[in-house]
């Protein structure tokens, strides 16, 4: 065990909560979601075969709570072969620490997200002046510092495929994050499409609560690069997704998803990117 783990110097509780919180929702017999407080966490494997993967750890002090997920679904003493990361965000980091000291288990992400996640290079402070609601205005209570988690962390290889998952594709879209992936099954097309876009307005704390269905573009007060947001969300609609499932809100389908991805595309200028913030041009 690498003795050298620790969470960020700013690791706290965030006391936000939505009616998902605790619930799992089976997408697909091999693709589980399981909301923790406002994010969502992936299980991808068949119960009935025993091996899964883990995608994302959820919000501090979330070990807990995504252990008895798993083992709800996968038996007593279930453990994941790997955990992927899809940014390293505090809200999908969360539990990390604890669940490498837990399962001493290799993680992986996009080489650009690394240094967040050893200590080296702390993210944006979040957005409290950008347009948007209360979980803006909320954000500097955010944690921004960076995690450590020494040899555990490897890089994704640069072919695009995803370990121990070998009919998925990982793609890079970056914007709300440097490295930030989402994950796409063809046989299926099923999307993971982790920030890049989300089907619940993040930064409108009554929306979050109650989890209204609606696609949206990253969370403005922790996305930087507007441009390349723009660009990952362009990306990700041309593989025509019949499922989508996202860090924060319900899984969409069918045709709400396409008239609903179409509607970000054509109109992200005006319904995605904020008029005002620092991140802004």
């Amino acid at each position: 065990m690498d003795k050298n783990l620790s969470n960020s110097d700013d690791y706290k509780y965030i006391p936000a909560t939505s009616i998902l919180s605790g619930k799992g929702i089976e997408v697909l017999s091999d693709v589980y979601q399981y909301t923790v407080q406002i994010v969502n966490v992936f299980l991808l494997g068949h119960p009935k075969e025993g091996t899964f993967i883990l995608i994302d750890t959820g919000m501090p002090h979330s070990a807990s709570k995504i252990i008895s997920a798993i083992e709800s679904r996968f038996g007593k003493g279930a453990r994941p072969e790997a955990i992927i990361l899809t940014h390293g965000h505090f809200d999908h980091v969360g539990g990390l620490v604890e669940l490498i000291e837990m399962w001493d288990i290799d993680v992986y992400a996009h080489p650009l997200e690394i240094p967040y996640l050893t200590g080296e290079k702390k993210y944006p402070k979040p957005d409290a002046t950008v347009e948007g609601g209360l979980i803006s205005k909320m954000s500097p209570l955010f944690p921004n510092e960076p995690i450590n988690i020494g040899s555990y962390i490897y890089p994704l290889n640069d072919d695009g495929r995803v370990p121990h998952l070998h009919e998925f594709k990982w793609i890079h879209t970056p914007g709300h994050s440097e490295g930030q992936i989402a994950l796409f099954r063809e046989r299926d097309r099923v999307l993971i499409a982790a920030d890049t876009f989300v089907t619940v307005k993040q930064d409108s704390l009554y929306k979050v609560l109650t989890q209204k269905v609606e696609i949206h573009g990253p969370p403005r007060y922790l996305t930087t690069d507007w441009e390349a947001a723009k660009h990952s969300v362009e990306k990700l609609v041309k593989l025509n997704p019949s499922i989508a499932l996202t860090g924060h809100g319900f899984p969409m389908y069918g045709k709400d998803l396409d008239e609903g991805l179409k509607y970000l595309v054509d109109h992200f200028d005006s319904v995605a990117i904020p008029d005002y913030g620092k991140y802004i041009n």
